[in-house]
């Protein structure tokens, strides 16, 4: 009888994994030993089935006022954006319980009027006209349509800008006069 090695056999998932960390940049050498395949088998398999190196991402530069004074900038600028999101959330939840909305700012009544459209039904935009018409608001009669529906949320954004133009021109930061479109 003679003794006749078989071949290694690996299968295509092993070979897909090899094929894998080989392409992000592990060496063949450390490859063939990890899996237990020939360098050679490895060699020739890169060429056959045409593997590439992936291409590394350039390092980000470093800014010039230097990483630690970025980071306090990147901070400081975080936390406004989280202290602006907290107070726009307390602002719309207060707004929200009081269905007059009489403390919401001009520029969040079109989005909760609508907010409380969709999720109140056809009865709290009822409810949200008549209250408006009652407290003499300009856009009483400028949001709902003849039949008491609600306008699109765009629409009623429009329809704010209009009847507040001086305002809006201040959110812009526009000096008086300038137009506001």
């Amino acid at each position: 009888m003679t003794n006749r090695s078989h071949g290694k056999i690996r299968s295509q998932q092993t070979w897909n994994e090899i094929r894998r960390a080989w392409e992000r940049g592990e060496t063949g050498a450390s490859l063939a030993l990890r899996y237990d395949v020939g360098l050679s088998n490895l060699w020739r398999r890169r060429a056959a089935e045409g593997w590439r190196r992936l291409r590394p991402d350039d390092p980000t530069p470093e800014p010039i006022e230097g990483w630690a004074r970025y980071a306090e900038r990147q901070r400081e600028a975080f936390w406004r954006r989280l202290q602006d999101a907290r107070d726009l959330a307390e602002c719309l939840v207060e707004a929200m319980r009081d269905e007059r909305l009489s403390r919401a700012p001009h520029w969040h009544i079109p989005w909760l009027y609508h907010w409380r459209a969709e999720h109140l039904g056809p009865e709290a935009a009822a409810r949200d006209r008549a209250r408006a018409i009652e407290a003499g608001h300009p856009w009483a009669e400028v949001f709902w349509r003849a039949d008491g529906s609600l306008k699109p949320l765009d629409v009623l954004d429009e329809a704010m800008a209009r009847l507040h133009p001086e305002e809006l021109r201040g959110e812009l930061g526009l000096p008086e006069g300038a137009a506001v479109e």
